[in-house]
């Protein structure tokens, strides 16, 4: 990246997938092929897409935490299996070749995005009012966060969707369900990017602006959350996957 355009296209980017990510889920489908269009190999790409996601978290767990819907017992449940799980996804990441990950990433966005169109999260019905799942739930509720993990390890795009889906069937609504997604993200990113920096992935300079995006776009994306509560999230859920189907359908 040598403009000052880029630079600029890649903030704005970043300020787009930062709310779409809180709100929903999906952001990278956006800012990680842009950055491969922008010449960053597809592994740096998925590498240095981490540092926007950090940044995004961050802002969005404080919001989430200070407007009250965030309960850290979601540390045990959903972000310590999933940041498990991302060990071994984020070590898929490093042996894949980049034409393989490219590959790999146009396939995901095709199956995530029909997956979640008739994922739990995305019906019309208003899921139960819970604070914190059930006992018994936590189980399954625990090991799907696992299978999260890893996938979030390996390309992150589109887990989102996956992590609503998963705290909709154990009885949070949207609101809930987005500020213990954030958590989880957050804690799985952290330990990814770590990884793939001793690694030598990230191209920090890149990653940074990208950052100063997302980061705007969680806080956006966590506000409206809040302050327009469960049924607007689930409309924008749905509008968003479908754009992200006619974005798949109508390209080249």
């Amino acid at each position: 990246m040598d403009s000052w355009t880029e630079y600029l296209l890649l903030f704005a980017a970043g300020c787009v997938a930062g709310t779409l990510n809180v709100i929903a889920g999906g952001g990278s489908f956006l800012t990680l092929p842009i950055l491969i269009f922008l010449g960053l190999p597809p592994g740096v790409a998925n590498a240095t897409n981490r540092v926007g996601l950090l940044l995004q978290n961050i802002g969005a767990v404080w919001s989430f935490r200070r407007d009250g819907v965030l309960d850290l017992r979601a540390l045990v449940w959903a972000a310590a299996p999933a940041t498990l799980g991302a060990v071994l996804g984020t070590w898929l990441a490093l042996v894949v070749s980049d034409l393989a990950f490219q590959r790999i990433l146009a396939f995901l966005m095709v199956i995530i995005s029909l997956w979640s169109l008739w994922s739990p999260h995305s019906k019309k019905h208003s899921p139960p009012q819970e604070a914190t799942p059930s006992t018994l739930r936590l189980l399954a509720v625990s090991a799907a966060f696992l299978m999260i993990g890893v996938y979030g390890g390996f390309v992150q795009a589109g887990a989102g969707f996956l992590i609503l889906a998963a705290t909709t069937a154990a009885g949070l609504d949207l609101v809930r369900g987005n500020a213990v997604k954030v958590l989880a993200v957050l804690c799985l990113t952290t330990l990814s990017l770590g990884i793939f920096a001793w690694q030598g992935r990230v191209d920090w300079g890149v990653g940074l602006v990208l950052g100063c995006g997302t980061a705007l776009g969680g806080l956006w994306g966590a506000r409206l959350t809040v302050l327009k509560g469960h049924r607007w999230v689930q409309r924008v859920v749905t509008v968003t996957v479908i754009l992200f189907a006619l974005k798949l359908w109508l390209a080249p």
